[in-house]
């Protein structure tokens, strides 16, 4: 009695996920670059884009685009729902066995694409990260801020996070299913993904200067590292109780040095400032720590409406034999999770 023959795994192999907001200008260059870097490795592969609410003529041209390029999918969101969220949107329309989530501003050379293909295939990590050499974050002070950011963040989390790496990188079927079971609302991406553990190794890479201006201002990043750190750990809140005894204990040997010192000198008039400066201090103490827990309050309240990550206003380029992979439904309202 014979077995039947194994049917052949339509899945490509690559998905190439390209998050983007007003690209339009690029798109020319990327998809030239891309398809050229992709030849040479002799792969069947998928260009998955996601339009995260471009103001200007992006979605026009992927449109165009998706009618010359049958490998090209395109998931446009019914509005700008941020980076990291547009990342895990990307990620529920993918189908590839493997997934390189790279910038579309082309400051990710797709010519390293290779780099990060061969280690995948000859080691079955879980994850291949880019590790940028010699990269410029726009200036010293912002380097300085980052680098703050990652020594508190090891410092607090679980989990570490390598400072040199950054969103270019080649995850396999396994870590994407996993990451997508994940679905909380405050993300930090590349923490989830080092939360979630897998075989990792890394790849120096070269990286580009960017053309133009970063689209993650001060007070954005600064929402990211502040969802970071209060997402992956608990430290916030307990360091409050340390403050707290500390604060208590100044307190309580300066009553204690008040009532010596009026037993032995008498009462007087003057401390009225330090009493102030006292007060004041307390006071701001404690508005900090209701600031954490309130922080923490409204992660809480994010995550118990369970609302839907994300929406999907236009999905060019899928069918029924490639549609959305795991973690994506078929309906307007699709969520990883």
């Amino acid at each position: 009695m014979t077995t039947p023959a194994a049917q052949p795994d339509a899945r490509p192999t690559l998905s190439i996920l390209l998050p983007m907001r007003n690209e339009a200008r690029n798109l020319d260059r990327l998809f030239q670059r891309v398809t050229a870097a992709l030849a040479p490795l002799g792969v069947s592969y998928e260009i998955v884009c996601v339009d995260d609410g471009s103001t200007d003529d992006t979605l026009a041209r992927l449109r165009t685009y998706a009618k010359a390029m049958p490998m090209l999918r395109v998931v446009s969101l019914s509005r700008n729902f941020g980076k990291e969220i547009g990342v895990a949107a990307g990620l529920a329309h993918t189908s590839g066995r493997g997934v390189v989530l790279m910038d579309a501003d082309l400051q990710h050379l797709p010519e390293t694409i290779g780099d990060l293909y061969r280690p995948w295939v000859e080691g079955n990590y879980g994850i291949v990260y880019a590790r940028r050499k010699a990269f410029d974050r726009g200036g010293k002070f912002r380097d300085f801020l980052t680098n703050a950011f990652y020594k508190v963040f090891d410092f607090m989390s679980e989990v570490g996070v390598d400072r040199e790496t950054g969103d270019y990188m080649l995850m396999d079927r396994r870590v994407v299913d996993a990451f997508l079971r994940m679905p909380e609302r405050h993300r930090f991406n590349r923490g989830l993904l080092a939360w979630a553990g897998f075989r990792t190794t890394t790849v120096d890479v070269e990286t580009a200067s960017r053309d133009g201006h970063s689209q993650w201002g001060y007070l954005k990043l600064f929402q990211l590292a502040f969802h970071a750190l209060t997402s992956f750990g608990t430290f916030p809140l307990r360091v409050w109780t340390y403050i707290g005894s500390a604060v208590s204990l100044i307190a309580l040997f300066y009553g204690a040095y008040i009532l010596i010192r009026t037993m032995v000198f008498g009462s007087d008039v003057p401390g009225f400032p330090s009493l102030i400066v006292a007060i004041l201090f307390s006071s701001g103490i404690q508005l900090i720590g209701l600031g954490i827990i309130g922080e923490y309050l409204g992660h809480v309240f994010s995550e118990v409406k369970r609302r839907p990550l994300y929406f999907v206003e236009e999905r060019i380029g899928f069918d029924a034999d490639n549609g959305p992979g795991t973690g994506a439904g078929r309906s307007g309202q699709d969520h990883a999770g």
